[in-house]
């Protein structure tokens, strides 16, 4: 993918950073900065996954949320689909917002133990004013039936289902806005061996499915490595190698 010339560019992302202030003191003084993000530049193409992979810490998680404005970065631009994110405000960054979902790391705190599952996966609708009454009690019947629970279970609590069986909750609740791209934040990493290749599997059937652009944070190469053409790897901040799988499994420029 990453040699298609013609292939389109979905996001890109041009020397961003994130620095997050240290205050000292009882005047809470800044005395510095943590430079968690320090000038990631990187191209997603349209219906790929993209990897970007690194140990805890180096910053792949905050390069998600910038992306998704749900941090608002200290340098650097964003573009997706042609509009600069970062100087979207107000509605026009709402609209933008329906287009890109996350699917959180884990599926025990991202999702409300007060809500039921129909109020959880349709929340996006009611909050986009997309939706309403039976529309939604439908469209969630059937963003169950395509992460593969049944739709009976719409009206279930969180507490209620395994750990996979909620991860899929957020998959559902990830595509209610039917977005085209999808960032999977160490969507796995909190699950149990066993269910984490159901997982990847069921994202690799919507991403055909659905057309998804995706990028999939990991600290796991092996689960990168099954998922994604090209993988970005990240080192304290920034990306210190960006290649095809099969490069960089024969040539790891880097530990």
């Amino acid at each position: 993918m990453s040699n298609n010339n013609n292939a389109e560019i979905l996001l890109k992302v041009d020397d961003l950073m994130m620095h997050f202030p240290i205050y000292r003191g009882v005047f809470q003084r800044q005395v510095g900065a943590v430079r968690a993000v320090d000038g990631v530049s990187f191209d997603v193409f349209r219906g790929e996954t993209l990897g970007l992979v690194g140990e805890s810490g180096c910053g792949k998680s905050t390069t998600g949320r910038a992306i998704l404005q749900l941090y608002k970065p200290t340098a650097g631009n964003i573009h997706f689909e042609g509009a600069d994110l970062i100087k979207l405000r107000g509605e026009e960054l709402r609209r933008m917002r329906r287009k890109m979902q996350m699917i959180f790391q884990d599926p025990y705190a991202s999702l409300n133990p007060r809500m039921t599952v129909e109020q959880i996966v349709g929340e996006p609708l009611v909050v986009h004013s997309v939706a309403t009454g039976k529309e939604i009690q439908d469209r969630v019947k059937h963003l169950l039936e395509i992460v593969g629970l049944n739709p009976s279970f719409a009206s279930r609590y969180p507490h209620e289902f395994s750990g996979g069986q909620r991860q899929r909750i957020g998959v559902a609740r990830a595509l209610a806005l039917q977005p085209s791209f999808i960032i999977c934040d160490e969507p796995i990493s909190a699950l149990d061996v066993s269910i984490q290749a159901q997982v990847v599997n069921l994202l690799e059937e919507l991403q055909e499915q659905f057309n998804l652009t995706y990028l999939f944070i990991a600290h796991d190469l092996s689960m990168v490595r099954h998922i994604s053409k090209r993988v970005a790897v990240m080192y304290l901040g920034v990306i210190v190698e960006l290649t095809t799988r099969d490069e960089l499994y024969l040539n790891p420029l880097h530990p």
